[in-house]
């Protein structure tokens, strides 16, 4: 029996940013999360689970990121008001939900048409208006939009892309899955004036990147 008269929901989500505000160290971020509602990114089936820290599967056999995770990678960018972000695996939208709450414009891209639409559906139905959902070409990123100040790679590569290193301004973060189909590591780049320069956050587990410069299609 939770406290206070909660709902389960609510008990849920305030054991979940207890947990999280004692790993995560940035405030600014976990204030975004807990404006974003995880529960309407997820399936109905599952929408009692949306405040437990693990991944959950979404539609066209994908997942959702576990809440731990993206508290982490989106940390690592080091978001500003006046960024713009580039999210590579849209998903069902809710990454982007947050890096909607911190920067000044997000365009995420998603390769699988129908969870462009359901993550564009989502988002307009939540007013947010700073981030574009485009679908996803042969090649990785959005040259035509680019610089980006920051990239943020919701899939795994088996190296890091060239491809999105070509698209970080300079001064500009990335962090991307690197690693084999089974287990791959965090890692930050950062876009420095002498070249890029890069740090290992964390072991993960990602579904692959699929693209160009990355896992060819199964």
């Amino acid at each position: 029996m939770n406290p206070d008269h909660m709902t389960d929901t609510e008990y849920a989500k305030r054991s979940l940013f207890k947990k999280l505000a004692s790993e995560i160290s940035d405030r600014s971020v976990l204030d975004a999360m807990r404006r974003v509602p995880r529960e309407r990114f997820v399936t109905a089936a599952t929408a009692d689970l949306a405040y437990q820290d693990i991944a959950l599967p979404i539609a066209a056999r994908q997942t959702i990121s576990q809440p731990t995770i993206v508290a982490i990678m989106v940390s690592e960018l080091e978001l500003r008001r006046s960024d713009k972000v580039l999210e590579v695996g849209a998903g069902s939208g809710y990454q982007a939900a947050i890096l909607a709450e911190l920067a000044r414009e997000v365009i995420t891209l998603e390769r699988i048409p129908e969870l462009a639409e359901i993550a564009a559906d989502t988002l307009a139905a939540l007013k947010y208006r700073n981030v574009r959902v485009e679908i996803a070409g042969p090649s990785l990123g959005r040259e035509e939009d680019a610089p980006y100040n920051a990239i943020i790679v919701a899939a795994a590569s088996p190296r890091i892309p060239q491809a999105l290193l070509n698209q970080l301004e300079i001064g500009g973060r990335m962090v991307v899955p690197v690693g084999n189909r089974d287990e791959q590591t965090l890692i930050k780049v950062v876009n420095g004036e002498d070249g890029f320069a890069t740090r290992t956050i964390t072991a993960c587990r990602f579904v692959p990147l699929i693209a160009e410069d990355a896992w060819p299609p199964d």
